[in-house]
């Protein structure tokens, strides 16, 4: 919300979910996103030895939850039209890069023109990958060792939907005083 504001640009969500592995839920072994869009990390999944119908069980349920979030989360609004756009993916930042992949994929198929990613810290292998497939990644603090993204933020809670609702709805309103200037 806060880049938006400061880029007086609209804001949207992209609902992706990390796919975790079995046994260890905040390992990724790929993500998925609302529009089908799913990426796997295939060295990880053999390494780990996951079964195919325990990938797909996974995803299975995490699609469910992207669905119940973008229900919750847009109200019936349709999302922003990324055609011909730019389209900056922030995140508060990124460990394996699974979840940003698969965000970076699924605007690109939804014709994004340019897509950047912008976060305030990730391992530098994740943004050397992630720079690769985006246009331009914005990452202000590369440290090493990178444990997780929480280690980074003094409070780091979970958002709640309404928290989610409250911020799209907020940054609709700038959007349409902005537009009846």
């Amino acid at each position: 919300m806060e880049v938006a504001r400061a880029l007086n640009a609209p804001l949207d969500v992209l609902v992706v979910r990390k796919l975790g592995t079995p046994g260890q839920p905040e390992l990724a072994m790929g993500a998925i996103a609302g529009n089908g869009v799913r990426v796997l990390n295939s060295s990880l999944i053999r390494a780990l030895g996951v079964e195919e119908d325990e990938i797909e069980a996974v995803a299975a349920g995490e699609a469910r939850e992207v669905v119940r979030r973008e229900r919750a989360y847009r109200g019936g609004r349709p999302a922003l039209d990324p055609v011909g756009a730019t389209v900056i993916l922030v995140d508060d930042g990124i460990a394996t890069g699974a979840t940003m992949r698969a965000a970076v994929k699924a605007v690109r198929q939804m014709g994004a023109q340019r897509v950047v990613v912008a976060v305030p810290h990730a391992p530098k292998e994740t943004v050397r990958e992630l720079e690769t497939e985006a246009d331009e990644v914005v990452c202000v603090h590369t440290p090493e060792p990178y444990m997780a993204v929480g280690q980074w933020y003094i409070d780091f809670p979970q958002l709640t939907d309404d928290a989610v609702r409250t911020a799209l709805a907020q940054a609709d309103a700038s959007c349409s005083d902005n537009q009846a200037e």
